[in-house]
Parts: C-alpha cells; sequence; structure tokens
C-alpha cells in the first residue's frame, strides 16, 4: 500500500483517520458512483485517455456533475504518482460518488461530488498468462445497465464469489440464452480463425482491454466480429480468453467440462499487446 492518496483536490496521506467517508455519502448508503481502474506500467497510466472517457461517460448516465476538469485530474494524478515515488507495475483506483445528502432514494440535484483516488502495486501476472484459466456457466443476474461502471456491484460479488469457492477464476454469465461476459472481465471465443465477442450496449461493459484488442486485431488481420452467440456454440470455440485492464489478455482452458488449449490467436494477441503497452502510457 502507498503512503499517499488523493483525497477530492488534495493529496493527503493514506489513512483511516484521514480518508473518512460520511455516513451520508450515497456511495456508501447507495452505491451511488462510479470508478475507474487504471493500469500503471513503471510508474506511467496505461490508456488514460480511454478511462477518462468512459468516467465521463460513466457519471453522465448517472447525472453525477464532474467534481473536476480533466486536465486538473490528470495533474492531480500525475502529482500522486510523483508523491509516492511510484515507479513499479501497479494500478490506480479513482472513484466519484455523487456527495453528501440525508438518506432519500431521490437525489438533489446540486451536490457536490465526492471523489478519491489510490495506488497499489500490481504484478504483472505471468502465471496466469502462461497457464490459463478456468471458468463456470452462471446465469448474469446483474442490473441492466452492465455499460456503466458503477459502485453497484453486487452481482458481480456474488457471481465471482460463487465461482472461486467451486475452483474457478471467473463466471461466464449468460443471459436469455445468450454469453455476455465474465464477472470482472470482457469474454472472447475464437472459431475457425475469427475473433467473436459481445457488441457493445447496456448488457456488457466497454472494457479498455477489451477495446484494445479489438484495435490490435485490426493491426493482425484477425477477422473480428461483435455479435451475439448463444452458450451452446462455447461447444464449437477452438480458443477462449478473457480481458481485463489488470490481467491483459488472459487463455481460458476449461469451461465447466470443457478443456480448451491456448491456441495461436490467443497467444499472438497476448505477444502483441505486451509489445504495443509502450504506445499507450501517460
Amino acid at each position: 500500500m502507498t503512503n499517499y492518496m488523493l483525497w477530492n483536490h488534495e493529496i493527503i496521506e493514506r489513512t483511516k483517520d484521514n480518508a473518512m467517508i460520511s455516513l451520508e455519502d450515497r456511495g456508501y448508503q447507495f452505491g451511488d458512483g462510479v470508478y475507474e481502474v487504471i493500469r500503471i506500467y513503471d510508474g506511467r497510466f496505461h490508456s488514460l485517455k480511454w478511462h477518462l472517457d468512459r468516467l465521463d461517460y460513466s457519471m453522465r448516465e448517472l447525472g453525477i456533475q464532474p467534481p473536476f476538469d480533466r486536465s486538473a485530474l490528470i495533474a492531480d494524478l500525475q502529482a500522486l504518482i510523483e508523491k509516492n515515488q511510484f515507479h513499479d507495475d501497479g494500478k490506480l483506483y479513482l472513484q466519484v460518488t455523487r456527495g453528501l445528502q440525508p438518506r432519500d432514494h431521490v437525489y438533489q440535484s446540486d451536490l457536490d461530488a465526492i471523489y478519491y483516488a489510490t495506488i497499489d502495486r500490481f504484478d504483472k501476472p505471468f502465471q496466469m498468462w502462461e497457464q490459463g484459466v478456468k471458468v463456470t456457466l452462471q446465469e448474469d443476474i446483474r442490473w441492466l445497465r452492465c455499460d456503466i461502471k458503477s459502485l453497484n456491484l453486487l452481482g458481480n460479488v456474488i457471481a465471482k464469489t460463487k465461482a472461486q469457492s467451486a475452483g474457478y477464476y471467473e463466471p461466464l454469465l449468460h443471459r436469455d440464452g445468450i454469453i455476455r461476459e465474465c464477472g470482472a472481465s470482457n469474454f472472447f471465443m475464437v472459431q475457425d480463425g475469427k475473433l467473436l465477442t459481445h457488441p457493445l450496449n447496456h448488457l456488457i461493459l466497454g472494457g479498455m482491454t477489451r477495446k484494445k484488442v479489438l484495435k490490435l486485431a485490426g493491426e493482425l488481420n484477425i477477422e473480428v466480429e461483435e455479435k451475439e452467440f448463444p452458450v451452446e456454440a462455447l461447444e464449437d470455440a477452438d480458443e477462449c480468453f478473457l480481458t481485463a485492464t489488470p490481467l491483459e489478455v488472459v487463455p481460458i482452458v476449461q469451461i465447466d467440462q470443457q478443456s480448451l488449449p491456448i491456441g495461436p490467436i490467443t497467444k499472438k494477441l497476448q505477444q502483441y499487446y505486451r509489445e504495443s503497452v509502450i504506445k499507450d502510457l501517460y
């Protein structure tokens, strides 16, 4: 854990006495807020613009008035890196809540949003990259605005805890018989040389690593199709992998009792992703 955090516009010591959350913070009472997790490589932010674009989108969709302008926020995040003398691999957690108000389902329109950011070390997950992970099918019980990166993650929490209790890394979620995404990552399937993934809509989160993998696939001349596909299509999968900001590209080697190889397209995208990281550092 680093020694300093960003609390609204100030960098303060990261102690429980300094970072006190009010009982009337709507984030605490209702999960009324949004967040981002941004990867850090050697002390530099990765895909920062894309993450802040998504943060803006999430706040806009929930009607939260941004408590900062982007240039000031970026300056504060850079100052946080410097104050912590952080030059390692890690991740930044950035959270914005609607603000303080006596408890009421109906929010006031003039609240001052509250935000904070912390930095923690996060090493590259070499073992997961090389060995892959197992996932298990589960019904998707989340709310219907998965495109908003909100604090309302109880459905994800229940699903992922259930999966890991059964010996799997992630749940692979399906709704109405259609594969959507995993509990904390996006899902890709390779079939007959084509890369398939769920289209962007309100039923999945538009992951930053997902976005970059699609861009890289185009550069590698890998055919891509963003479309819905049923659970039964997994039986014909040649390869599968998941993507997430901290994890990059992770092969899926088992879906319940179905075994899968770590195939050539997954390996190619893994390698190209790592090589391209330096191009998107800020």
